[in-house]
């Protein structure tokens, strides 16, 4: 295959996973539901925390600075933060191990009435299910976004927008970051 050929099979592949996604009803209404969620996090005084590993760390944070920031529109900042810190993240991991370095941060700052988006391309990672047990043991709303079905961490959610796809990680990230673009746009537009 000529380099040509691979580069239009990575547009392909991507185009007919957001055709899919698009047409879905069921993953659209996930998708409205926990923008729904986090807007009434928002409204109701509440922050949403965000968290993930490697790409799913840079979506994580990508969503954070754009509430808190700016995103389209100039407005106030929005409350949301993500669990990015590397001095939390080598403190906690040296001293309570890689598992703990979300669920620490949710402990330490996460209330009642607060939301987390919980993001993982396979739904296992175990850190990410670490800290959506400490957020639902506080009384914190639970959104995962997820792919190949949601893993284990479906079950700790109260929304999951799972990307349904079976292959590379990299289609997956690429419909989250549509997906997180979608829910800023809601969010901003809530305010």
């Amino acid at each position: 295959m000529n380099q040509r050929n691979r580069l239009n099979e990575h547009f392909s592949e991507a185009a007919q996973l957001l055709d899919t996604v698009r047409t879905d009803a069921a993953f659209m209404d996930a998708i409205e539901a926990s923008g729904s969620a986090m807007c009434k996090t928002i409204a109701h005084g509440g922050k949403i925390i965000s968290c993930g590993n490697g790409g799913s760390m840079s979506d994580a944070m990508h969503f954070a600075e754009e509430l808190s920031g700016r995103y389209r529109d100039d407005r106030p900042g929005l409350p949301a933060i993500s669990c990015s810190d590397p001095s939390h993240i080598t403190c906690v991991g040296n001293d309570y191990g890689f598992n703990q370095v979300f669920s620490r941060f949710v402990q330490a700052i996460g209330q009642p009435g607060d939301c987390l988006l919980a993001i993982s391309t396979s739904g296992n990672s175990a850190n990410v299910l670490e800290a959506a047990t400490a957020a639902r043991s506080k009384g914190i709303a639970v959104v995962g976004l997820t792919g190949r079905g949601g893993g284990a961490l479906k079950a700790l959610c109260d929304v999951v927008v799972d990307v349904p796809w079976n292959g590379y990680a990299d289609r997956v990230q690429e419909v989250h970051i549509k997906v997180i673009h979608a829910w800023i746009d809601l969010i901003e537009r809530a305010q």
